[in-house]
């Protein structure tokens, strides 16, 4: 009971933390669009902010890193090196991905997680990778995902972590074991 009371608190208060700092980048000039989702913790270049612009409708997820400067050769030359980064409408950032100046994401693109965007990924791409790489459109990659769906258990949210049981979690592992799975 303490223990719940505790965690809640301290993610209460770090969701605060979070949209005080956010409050902060727009105010400093980042442009963030409308419907825009920030899961859980991010890292946009506070003293560039200004230089990044985020579209409607985009999904950000956790750990993402938008890095508007280079600062490698400031001890060499005493200056840094910035520019901007814009993520166009409705696209997908996954986990963990970091994004480096003077790149353009293009609408309706897809970043997979873990990559490393150094250069600009057209619209209605994924791309994946170190650095990132175009790996086909977002139309082939949902075609390949709606066959491979089609001959599966899509689970509902009855196979939420909250309602699991032995059961269930063994069915999850069945449909999973060589293959992926989906869940809504």
């Amino acid at each position: 009971m303490i223990y719940s009371l505790i965690k809640k608190a301290y993610h209460n208060f770090m969701k605060k933390k979070r949209k005080q700092y956010l409050n902060n980048l727009i105010k400093n000039g980042l442009c963030l669009g409308e419907n825009v989702e920030i899961i859980d913790t991010f890292f946009f270049d506070p003293s560039h902010c200004f230089l990044i612009k985020i579209g409607n409708n985009c999904t950000i997820c956790p750990n993402v890193r938008l890095i508007a400067h280079d600062a490698s050769i400031k001890k060499q030359l005493g200056y840094t090196k910035i520019g901007k980064i814009n993520i166009g409408e409705n696209c997908f950032i996954g986990d963990s991905v970091i994004v480096l100046s003077c790149v353009n994401i293009g609408s309706g693109s897809i970043i997979g997680a873990g990559s490393i965007v150094t250069k600009d990924i057209p619209p209605g791409m994924v791309a994946a990778g170190n650095p990132a790489r175009v790996i086909c459109s977002v139309d082939e990659y949902l075609a390949r995902i709606k066959i491979l769906a089609s001959k599966k258990k899509i689970f509902n949210e009855n196979y939420f972590i909250e309602n699991l049981n032995k059961a269930k979690r063994e069915e999850i592992l069945q449909s999973v074991d060589k293959t992926l799975g989906f869940i809504v």
